[in-house]
């Protein structure tokens, strides 16, 4: 049986309305991808397991904007499902260790045979090649292997920078911009394309800028040693007579002196070069005694309008309410009440709708397979063996 059907029009708005996206299950950064892509108005499929079928959405942001089909993929005529279901997208992100998704017959050359322009996105930690390949592994693994543990925290030990550079940063978003230029692709040449995207090529990509540095002798590769990894006083973070932080970001000499002329230090001669290392212990003392002086938020009214890039450290639930974030609608409540943030970015004139709910799992196998052309008896057949719930 090979289903077919014209393509449904999304509801969604946002530039990306009209793309297909087939997602292959998976955590972390490939739903990560379906969310940004889901957000600007793409059409996401996810497919998730029978036997989660029935249960609220354990993931309700990263996957909103989704529609949640369940299949057995381990069972042959799932394989045809998922066939079906290819034959009107225009992506599929696939998460799974490599040489998977061919044992189950969803690989890219079988889903490429059936859909000749689809970009086939996948979604890995050390690549589908390469000696590591095979080897388990979490973000902190790819980020070492790439160079952006290293460089990050204080000069005694890496710190752990939460899971943003290699499954989000350098994972998930690298991998909704290579689908995007796979559909470009296919669009102009009417050939799809496998996309790799692996999380240690990513962190790798977003050292672009510290690699420049490097390789002009203008960085050091040790941690605070330099003007933005910590090394430097006019950068970095101050703790408060509250025991709360302040964040300092001085890139420029304007802002350099409207931090002294705020903190009244433009007589004091350790502060005559922000650029002299050698006075750079002193610097960070003086600056610590004087922040600590103070509570954060009295900090905050203090450099309000100064232009001295000083801003309060905030916790994720104080964030949303800032003014500047409240103002932009950074963060939006979503449908359970709880915060969450809003699409990004923005778009003048194909604005992102409202992200929609994450469903309940499973709850819309039904209305897709229908839409692909399975009449109601197959469904019901599909189900009493088990291949869908």
């Amino acid at each position: 049986m090979t289903p077919t059907a014209p393509r449904k029009a999304t509801a969604h708005r946002g530039p990306l309305s009209g793309i297909r996206v087939v997602e292959l299950g998976g955590i972390g950064p490939g739903p990560f991808a379906g969310m940004l892509l889901g957000d600007l108005g793409a059409e996401v499929i996810r497919i998730d397991r029978p036997q989660d079928a029935g249960k609220p959405n354990p993931h309700p942001i990263l996957h909103r904007n989704r529609r949640s089909v369940t299949i057995d993929l381990k069972h042959g005529q799932g394989t045809d499902v998922v066939l079906a279901l290819i034959d009107t997208a225009d992506a599929v992100i696939e998460g799974f260790r490599p040489g998977v998704a061919e044992r189950l017959g969803i690989g890219p050359y079988a889903l490429l045979a059936r859909n000749p322009a689809l970009a086939y996105g996948r979604m890995t930690g050390w690549g589908q090649d390469g000696p590591l390949a095979a080897e388990p592994g979490h973000d902190i693994n790819f980020i070492a292997l790439s160079g952006a543990l290293h460089a990050i925290g204080p000069a005694d030990e890496p710190v752990v920078p939460l899971n943003l550079i290699g499954d989000m940063g350098g994972g998930g978003m690298l991998l909704a911009f290579g689908l995007l230029a796979g559909i470009l692709s296919a669009r102009s040449t009417g050939r799809g394309q496998v996309v790799d995207a692996a999380m240690t090529d990513g962190s790798a990509t977003l050292l672009a800028m510290i690699h420049g540095f490097l390789n002009a002798g203008g960085w050091e590769d040790e941690r605070e040693r330099n003007s933005i990894d910590g090394g430097s006083p006019c950068y970095g973070v101050y703790r408060c007579a509250d025991d709360r932080h302040v964040a300092l970001g001085i890139g420029d000499e304007r802002s350099y002196g409207a931090l002294l002329q705020v903190l009244r230090l433009e007589d004091d001669p350790d502060f005559a070069d922000r650029r002299d290392s050698t006075a750079w212990r002193a610097m960070r003392k003086t600056l610590g005694e004087v922040f600590g002086s103070r509570d954060r938020d009295a900090w905050e009214r203090v450099f309000a309008g100064r232009g001295a890039c000083v801003t309060p450290v905030l916790s994720l639930t104080e964030a949303p309410r800032h003014p500047h974030n409240h103002a932009r609608g950074t963060f939006r409540t979503g449908p359970d009440g709880a915060i969450e943030p809003a699409p990004a970015p923005r778009f003048s004139g194909t604005p992102a709708a409202e992200p929609s709910r994450a469903s309940v799992i499973g709850s819309d196998t039904e209305n897709v397979l229908a839409e692909v052309g399975y009449v109601p008896g197959r469904i019901a057949g599909l189900r009493a063996q088990g291949v869908i719930a």
